[in-house]
């Protein structure tokens, strides 16, 4: 199979050597996305809720830029700075799947000793195209 890598400037460009997405096939696979703005690299101000919708919205514009979208996504993992955290990330995540007209897609949780940047959430996804 082929391999597509994917670059858009509507999520934050890449800290290192990775790819924002990669396109194999059908499936898209996108690297762990983080609360940075896009247009400035910085961190967004406010708690685990801004970063997690920050954190989605970068997602949705790789996803889209690969040519999918969140209602494709049938695999999530969630990494959190504190499982405490959880509830207020989790209210977001499903707000963000609120229609999602194929079920929900599959997710694991994890706490995490630390994140790049001193981050609250990361997030990566695999999407069908």
């Amino acid at each position: 199979m082929s391999k597509t890598v994917i670059a858009t400037d509507r999520a934050p460009a890449a800290i290192g050597p990775y790819s924002q997405a990669v396109r194999v096939g059908n499936l898209v696979f996108t690297a762990g996305q983080g609360p940075l703005d896009p247009s400035t690299g910085h961190i967004v101000s406010g708690g685990v809720r801004e970063q997690t919708v920050r954190t989605f919205e970068n997602l949705k514009a790789v996803l889209e830029e690969a040519g999918t979208s969140l209602d494709r996504v049938v695999k999530a993992t969630v990494f959190l700075k504190d499982l405490n955290d959880f509830a207020t990330m989790n209210a977001v995540y499903a707000s963000y799947f609120a229609d999602a007209e194929e079920g929900l897609p599959a997710r694991t949780t994890v706490e995490v000793a630390r994140l790049p940047r001193d981050i609250l959430v990361e997030i990566e996804m695999i999407a069908e195209a």
